[in-house]
């Protein structure tokens, strides 16, 4: 008899899998992101850009928080802190990084930190690179958590006048 090998995949989550409400203030994210990036192009420090997309984001009237401590815990014990680069609308965490190719321990570091902070909206934004759509990768937590209330009545920014660049959406797992 011959060996049948079953593999299963996650399967991708879409844009149109999560809240368009969430999908607005992704879109806004990388919106500011490629006016940052389209001002100083690639090649600077990661800390030049995220003082450029703070300012870019608060302008577009979005809650940003840069530097935000998180505590980890192992099996319920407290190991310490770690910083998120930025939180928007206390629902988007994004990794920031001017780094040569992004690997596959950048992403791993964008799920940790959703894990750790229990968001579940993630970008990792290589600023690094010719064309800023080749650098954004985006990861979704749960598709079932929850929308925060905040969002339920809250007015956010319009969209983007551009369309966005494709979004990289990869499994999770």
């Amino acid at each position: 008899m011959d060996e049948v090998i079953v593999t299963t995949q996650a399967p991708k989550r879409k844009i149109d899998d999560v809240s368009p409400e969430w999908n607005r203030i992704t879109e806004s994210a990388i919106g500011a992101a490629l006016e940052v990036h389209s001002h100083l192009g690639p090649g600077l420090l990661e800390k030049h850009y995220e003082r450029a997309l703070v300012h870019e984001l608060t302008t577009r009237g979005l809650n940003v928080r840069a530097q935000v401590p998180i505590r980890l815990t192992y099996k319920g014990a407290d190991i310490g802190e770690q910083c998120l680069d930025l939180i928007i609308e206390d629902l988007l965490v994004i990794e920031l990084k001017s780094v040569d190719a992004v690997h596959d321990v950048h992403l791993a570091q964008l799920i940790s930190y959703l894990t750790a902070s229990g968001k579940p909206l993630g970008l990792l934004i290589n600023f690094n690179v010719a064309r800023l759509k080749d650098g954004l990768y985006r990861r979704v937590r749960s598709r079932n958590t929850p929308t925060p209330s905040a969002f339920l009545s809250a007015d956010l920014p319009p969209r983007p006048s551009a369309p966005s660049p494709p979004l990289r959406d990869l499994p999770t797992s």
